[in-house]
């Protein structure tokens, strides 16, 4: 894996792109949106496939249950909105009318995160990942890049299940030489035998700046994309956990129920070892800059090489 990365890039537009190949090659496709069809960028779909296009205003509960009939019809829905309303205020339909009976049914959540900046604490989905992966049959997935979200979304259309997929607002450098992407599959980006530390979404390129940082003080770190935290690959996490010793996790998402939290599930069954979860502890989010915020929830390229070495310390003295 090289440090350099490529233009930048918001997971939103990998995602609108992706719909629009999914449109020319499968007529069954269709999408859906709650009044924010522009901010998820369904509208490139809905200017080209006007007719495959369902905008249902705000109500995120009847575009949820729409997509279940469509689905249940033999269509492949593709239903958008924010993150925060489509894990939030459409659950029950969700658990019940899509989830429940295993249909595919495709959710694409925008905004997720902190990263959201100035939208505020109501917008910002800090919870989304908890809230979707505790359900049964459903495939949670959070891409690192724009290219990660074109291709997930792509994938999803072929999953017999439902499927959630988490981006983002603020463009994020494509990262290179990045292994083949495959939902459920996690992408080591480097080697280390120190530490390892597993991220997701928009906080992909921020462990890698802080593995190249702890590198310059002899530190090798591990990192490894964990873009699909359900199903979650227990196999590269348990092989990370037995190599390295110690596993920082950071997410931009609540720690409680998230991607971290999921890790921990896997190694306190499998093969426990000195874990650090970063991430939103019990807050809600707030209106800033998103670098602001970053910092203010301690989720810079800093913050994370700071907790890796306090976690190889306690590696240290785990073994004395």
């Amino acid at each position: 894996m090289k440090e350099e990365t490529l233009k930048k890039e918001a997971t939103r537009d990998g995602f609108g792109r992706a719909l629009l190949a999914l449109g020319e090659t499968n007529k069954n496709v269709v999408v859906l949106s709650a009044d924010l069809t522009e901010s998820v960028r369904a509208h490139w779909f809905k200017e080209k496939y006007p007719d495959r296009f369902v905008s249902h205003g705000v109500a995120e509960q009847d575009m949820i249950s729409t997509a279940a009939g469509l689905a249940l019809s033999g269509k492949i829905p593709f239903a958008c909105t924010f993150g925060a309303f489509a894990s939030g205020r459409a659950w029950d339909q969700v658990r019940v009318s899509v989830a429940y009976m295993n249909l595919n049914v495709n959710i694409a959540g925008s905004h997720g995160g902190i990263s959201v900046g100035e939208d505020g604490a109501t917008h910002q989905a800090l919870e989304e990942i908890a809230l979707m992966r505790i359900i049964p049959n459903m495939t949670v997935v959070v891409p690192a890049d724009a290219e990660e979200a074109y291709l997930a979304t792509i994938q999803a259309a072929g999953i017999p299940g439902p499927v959630y997929l988490r981006l983002g607002r603020e463009k994020v450098s494509v990262i290179k030489d990045k292994p083949e992407f495959k939902i459920g599959v996690a992408s080591q980006l480097m080697d280390g035998s120190d530490v390892t530390i597993i991220a997701c979404g928009h906080m992909v390129t921020r462990a890698l700046s802080a593995a190249y940082n702890l590198k310059n003080k002899n530190i090798q770190a591990r990192v490894i994309n964990l873009h699909t935290p359900n199903p979650i690959d227990a196999g590269s996490i348990i092989k990370a956990a037995k190599e390295t010793g110690a596993v920082l996790t950071v997410e931009e998402h609540t720690i409680y129920g998230g991607m971290g939290s999921a890790v921990a599930e896997v190694l306190v069954e499998e093969y426990p070892v000195p874990m650090k979860l970063m991430g939103i502890r019990g807050k809600f989010g707030t209106s800033g800059d998103p670098e602001a915020l970053y910092e203010h929830f301690e989720l810079t390229e800093k913050h994370i090489v700071l907790e890796a070495e306090k976690l190889i310390k306690r590696k240290s003295k785990s073994k004395t």
